[in-house]
């Protein structure tokens, strides 16, 4: 099983950019795609129930354009649920399938002062309670997205410069700690725990992309249920169109 996920910082985007054809042509079992920017009935029939998927989207109640995830797969789930514990943004989508369970989710950015860093801090929280009392129900967990936290150093090219910037706090970082210590395989560092250099953000008001002065803030995680079942996993860099680039998943179910 290929599981792709993209923050694609605008759904429509990237359609019209063209690399909504690699997506499909590259059949992915399960495409998880965040900060969609677009409700359903925005998208053309292509992105709305692409051929051979099964679609799924939640969008924010009251903010158009903004935030928004999409869940495209080849299997159709058991169940699939939005909004959880009252999410209002559009930021996570659940989908149940008999071997696990899927999370595809948008972390908020801490950015724009005191309360939205409270606010990622506390949908942090509810989403980690939220999926370990499912875990204990004896459904083994993916969740992936963007979750706009890099983790150590040698997640992001300059951690000295960014150790009072949001994405980069100690409190952010405690956070993928609590994670990991409750049996989360953060799936990039079992495959490479020393790579460097690489990110799967770039800010593109600076170019820093050309530089390779980037964050690692997209990850794939799984329970350590599936641990035997990992396979591989790339940070697809050399796809662009958005200031993030894609994350690839491969299980051996």
């Amino acid at each position: 099983m290929k599981i792709i996920s993209w923050n694609v910082n605008g759904l429509r985007a990237i359609y019209k950019k063209g690399h909504w054809q690699w997506l499909v042509e590259n059949t992915p079992d399960i495409i998880c795609i965040q900060e969609t920017k677009s409700s359903p009935e925005q998208l053309p029939p292509e992105l709305k129930i692409p051929l051979g998927y099964y679609s799924y989207f939640s969008s924010p109640r009251d903010k158009k354009g903004y935030s928004g995830v999409a869940i495209y797969s080849k299997e159709k789930p058991l169940s699939v649920s939005d909004n959880l514990w009252g999410d209002s943004e559009g930021r996570i989508l659940e989908a149940i399938y008999p071997t696990f369970t899927l999370y595809n989710v948008y972390f908020p950015n801490g950015g724009g002062g005191p309360e939205r860093l409270a606010y990622k801090l506390d949908f942090y929280e509810k989403f980690l309670d939220y999926i370990e009392k499912v875990r204990k129900r004896g459904n083994p967990i993916i969740f992936c997205g963007d979750v706009n936290t890099a983790h150590k150093e040698i997640d992001l090219a300059r951690p000295k410069e960014n150790e009072r910037n949001t994405g980069f706090l100690p409190e952010e970082r405690a956070w993928i700690d609590g994670v990991i210590s409750k049996g989360y395989i953060d799936v990039f560092r079992h495959f490479y725990p020393d790579k460097t250099g690489a990110y799967t953000y770039w800010d593109m008001k600076t170019f820093a992309r050309d530089r390779n002065v980037g964050w690692r803030i997209d990850y794939l995680f799984t329970s350590s249920e599936l641990k035997k079942w990992l396979k591989s996993t790339r940070i697809l860099d050399d796809i662009f169109g958005s200031d993030h680039c894609p994350l690839e998943l491969e299980l051996a179910i």
